[in-house]
């Protein structure tokens, strides 16, 4: 029977070890690691403790990369059908704004998956919570810097992202935002003059008008 595995080339040909068996099953979810590192499945891109953000092949993470690869951050991506939604470990009624909110603007920033939908997503469910205002009001000196990079930002879908940000932002705080429109308003205005944002800019600054009453 052993000649029946030989080939002509003199090779045999090897049952599979126990190894490489290994590779067919997933480890456990808090399993201490191999000693032979398994390739990572396309799922396991989801799970923020499994992305290696300090990868040779890799800029310097940036700080929403860090935390969130580290689990930092308390929700995850789940895949729908449809749509994607996130998963908090808690209620976001629960979590402390501070500095998660501030976080996750700063992610608003990325230009990579799944950093994108999580950072976007997770500030629009944070804002969404009964007390968010009172929560957020004293965030603002911190928020404003990160949403006017992020308005700064050369990426068209990050500057679109920060969009969205601004006027969920300006829906909760209201009137309190006025006081920061002018760290704001030069990022807003350049974007003005292109032709592709100048409706969608018309609309925010309607919003931020709306939202901050006579004085803005």
């Amino acid at each position: 029977g052993s000649n029946v595995l030989r080939m002509s080339s003199g090779i045999q040909i090897k049952p599979k070890t126990a190894v490489q068996k290994s590779k067919t099953s997933s480890p456990l979810p808090c399993s201490p690691e191999p000693a032979i590192k398994l390739q990572p499945k396309p799922s396991d891109k989801l799970n923020p403790k499994t992305i290696n953000p300090f990868s040779v092949h890799s800029r310097p993470p940036s700080t929403f990369a860090a935390i969130y690869a580290k689990g930092g951050i308390p929700c995850r991506l789940v895949h729908g059908s449809v749509k994607h939604r996130l998963q908090w470990e808690c209620l976001p009624q629960t979590v402390p704004f501070d500095p998660l909110l501030v976080t996750l603007a700063e992610g608003l920033r990325e230009t990579k998956h799944p950093y994108t939908f999580v950072s976007k997503e997770g500030f629009k469910e944070l804002l969404m919570v009964e007390d968010a205002a009172e929560k957020t009001i004293p965030l603002l000196p911190r928020l404003v810097p990160v949403l006017k990079a992020t308005l700064a930002h050369s990426d068209d879908e990050v500057f679109g992202r920060g969009l969205d940000a601004l006027v969920q932002l300006s829906a909760v705080v209201g009137p309190s935002l006025n006081d920061h429109l002018k760290h704001l308003l030069t990022n807003l205005s350049r974007r003005l003059m292109e032709k592709k944002f100048r409706e969608k800019v018309t609309v925010v600054l309607q919003k931020l008008e709306q939202h901050g009453g006579k004085v803005s």
